[in-house]
């Protein structure tokens, strides 16, 4: 049920007011395909969008255009899409609320656009259409798999770069061991446990590269780095010193995390008779911050990790949307969803 308060916040991520039933369906079909592209919403016919007055619709005729509603959306949606509709009275007057759930077949398009040109996902309070890599983050949604674990097409491995990958990432978990008893219990890590993270594709008993081996080795065939500024003020108008660094991504963490260190104020506390030097961020939730950026960050979008340092406040800014079914009141609840599974196994093994 929607509440006054509700209405008078205005349209949202999740809400959409329409004043009138709309003659050519299209005109609010493109927000049902992007509630069910994202995490569902609700469409109220009855509000005028812009000032938030409900005006509603004569009783007699609020089955007829609940009838062409439900029709529209099932002619209009591929795959299908079952709306749930229903009359509210709001200050007297009849509105239409119909409300779209979380869709699981992603991606959903307007059957007569196509999915190339049907596929809307909606941004704060507006619908917008999707382009190539928000339709492939959906296929990979859809189908319940990680873009991560999915084959590399185009790279080519030897044994020598596998057993390289294995080395390396030994020796980042014993340099990143928290102390002697967690670095005497690191193994080695071998092809198997590569296979069953995803990081490894086995075929016809060969193995081959997954997305994941190539981000982890530098070779993804996308430009990987991350971004570091510094920012006289609060804004971006000014930047003082600017950083990009690429290469493997544990080398891309330690270098960003020290960026950040050193444009960072340190001061002092004095501890008994000792002077004890201080952040005045706390460095492991700077570097926390950093590898959570790394793991979760969408690698189908070619953007890169921005890590801005203001007068003010730390910022760090990871490409992509928020995984499906994943929102900031959820996030805020304490719900955690991984996006590259692959990655975030590597990650866990490697003490980072």
């Amino acid at each position: 049920m929607m509440t006054m308060e509700e209405i008078l916040a205005g349209e949202s991520k999740n809400v959409e007011f329409k004043e009138s039933l709309p003659e050519k369906s299209i005109k609010y079909m493109k927000s049902v395909v992007a509630f069910a592209n994202g995490t569902g919403g609700k469409i109220i016919f009855g509000i005028a969008d812009k000032t938030r007055e409900v005006v509603g619709f004569a009783k007699e005729d609020v089955f007829e255009k609940m009838d062409a509603i439900a029709n529209a959306v099932s002619d209009s949606c591929e795959p299908a899409i079952i709306p749930d509709i229903s009359l509210q009275t709001i200050n007297g007057k009849t509105v239409i609320v119909v409300e779209i759930s979380e869709g699981r077949q992603r991606p959903y398009y307007i059957k007569a656009l196509g999915r190339d040109g049907g596929v809307y996902v909606r941004v704060a309070g507006t619908t917008r259409l999707a382009d190539e890599y928000m339709i492939k983050e959906l296929l990979f949604e859809g189908s319940n798999r990680y873009y991560d674990q999915a084959l590399c097409t185009g790279l080519s491995i030897t044994d020598e770069d596998i057993d390289a990958l294995c080395k390396a990432m030994k020796e980042q978990a014993v340099k990143n061991a928290h102390n002697e008893e967690q670095k005497a219990s690191i193994k080695d890590v071998g092809r198997q446990q590569l296979r069953s993270w995803g990081v490894l594709i086995e075929r016809d008993g060969k193995d081959y590269p997954s997305n994941a081996f190539a981000i982890l080795t530098g070779n993804a065939g996308l430009h990987v780095a991350t971004q570091c500024g510094v920012f006289k003020g609060t804004t971006k108008a000014v930047f003082v010193d600017r950083r990009e660094y690429t290469g493997l991504l544990w080398e891309q963490i330690d270098e960003a995390f020290q960026f950040v260190l050193r444009n960072i104020h340190l001061g002092a506390t004095i501890v008994g008779i000792y002077r004890q030097d201080v952040y005045e961020i706390p460095p492991d939730a700077i570097r926390e911050l950093i590898i959570n950026a790394m793991v979760h960050r969408s690698y189908l979008d070619h953007g890169t990790i921005q890590v801005a340092v203001y007068d003010n406040r730390l910022e760090i800014t990871s490409p992509g949307k928020l995984p499906m079914g994943q929102t900031m009141e959820r996030m805020k609840e304490g719900y955690s969803k991984i996006r590259n599974e692959a990655l975030a196994h590597a990650f866990a093994y490697m003490n980072l």
